[in-house]
């Protein structure tokens, strides 16, 4: 197994507080990363480096932990640009506009889907994405929910089934069946597709009691919870997700003290989703009010063709420090450890031995960057499980 060190790092995010300045970014100077296979198995300063096989010069650049987005939706067919321009005219975002997706994602071939979903794959690749999770929920009946979790577990291990989008066109008139139906075919289904059960716990969705029973019928088949919680409207969502030991609470707008107070004494990770913000002009999360409370805090995309059609963590690295209350380290950790911690996962969002070779290259000497020069491309390499991919 040949092994190959990037050398000459200006400054490299481990993630580890053990090295470099001791800080939660693990912050190392002129610091070099030994790959061997998938895996990192060195890290410290660049003259102390062992030797190996091939050597790649980064120029003076830093390098961070390839982003881990936790929260995606790219199963999925069709554009919503009038639905985004009406709103950005004055109409406000409501879960409705979900149908247009729904409808034409069922029309949709299995090959025109996955060549949608790999296309956004290869696009948040070349911004630095290396691990991310995506949903159904575009499907809405039995078939259509299989379909798109198989398509999905073709590219990733983080597949979440997302039956409880919102309640399906066909069900308008009688939610309870709907829920039947999810917590009963549809998951026997869907399960053996997917990690993941998520619900979308919000008025006009699901309400806290569906959704309790959603997540609890998903946990019996081996899903472990994730919830979309309090995006639109103060909600139970927060609170059931910290409940039921889910993973993560994602979105997390609005909050009263007790649902910072649960996020706060349990495992469940806060992931911020600020693409959603900036796309439907809502209140912004608080982000400093979870972090000072001691809350994890995870930054994701949200990408989905309604309310946040973005696959660049970047983008919402520089969101959250201009308009979250984030600093540029907190929400670099919070878009790389952060989104491992939403997954559960200690293999990735880190540049330790031990963990999966996935790092960023930036065109420039610090993380700080990201958020110093928005909307500039300044990714310059990206490895995926110690394969160069960009």
């Amino acid at each position: 197994m040949s092994s190959t060190v990037i050398s000459d790092i200006a400054q490299l995010v481990t993630n580890d507080p053990s090295l470099g300045d001791e800080s939660p970014l693990g912050l190392v100077r002129d610091a070099a990363v030994v790959i061997e296979g998938d895996r990192v198995v060195w890290t410290g300063e660049s003259s102390k480096a062992p030797p190996t096989d091939n050597r790649v010069d980064a120029g003076g650049r830093a390098v961070v932990p390839g982003f881990v987005d936790s929260h995606s939706h790219l199963v999925f067919a069709g554009d919503r640009t009038e639905e985004f321009n009406a709103r950005m005219s004055g109409r406000p975002y409501s879960a409705g506009g979900i149908r247009t997706t729904v409808a034409a994602t069922r029309a949709a071939s299995d090959a025109e889907l996955e060549a949608n979903l790999t296309r956004h794959l290869a696009e948040a690749l070349r911004q630095g994405t290396t691990t991310f999770e995506t949903k159904s929920g575009y499907g809405l009946t039995t078939a259509d929910e299989a379909r798109a979790l198989r398509l999905a577990a073709r590219h990733t291990d983080e597949v979440t089934f997302l039956g409880a989008h919102i309640v399906a066109p066909e069900y308008a008139g009688d939610p309870a069946a709907y829920v039947d139906l999810v917590t009963g075919e549809m998951l026997d289904a869907c399960a053996p597709h997917a990690r993941w059960i998520d619900v979308f716990c919000e008025e006009g969705a699901f309400d806290g009691d569906q959704a309790r029973a959603i997540l609890t019928a998903g946990r019996a088949k081996g899903l472990h919870p994730r919830v979309h919680a309090n995006q639109l409207t103060y909600g139970p969502g927060v609170r059931l997700a910290v409940e039921l030991d889910a993973a993560s609470a994602d979105h997390c707008t609005h909050l009263g003290d007790t649902d910072v107070d649960a996020l706060a004494s349990g495992r469940t990770v806060a992931t911020l989703l600020p693409g959603a913000e900036f796309s439907t002009r809502a209140e912004w999360p608080d982000a400093r009010r979870l972090l000072d409370a001691g809350v994890t805090v995870a930054l994701s995309t949200d990408c989905n063709p309604g309310s946040s059609f973005t696959s660049s963590v970047p983008f919402c690295v520089a969101l959250a420090v201009r308009d979250m209350g984030m600093t540029p380290d907190e929400a670099v950790w919070s878009a790389t450890a952060g989104g491992a911690a939403a997954l559960r996962r200690t293999d990735i969002g880190r540049l330790t031995p031990g963990a999966y070779a996935d790092l960023t290259l930036l065109d420039a000497p610090s993380h700080v960057h990201l958020a110093y020069r928005p909307g500039v491309p300044l990714v310059a390499g990206v490895w995926r499980r110690g394969v160069r991919e960009v």
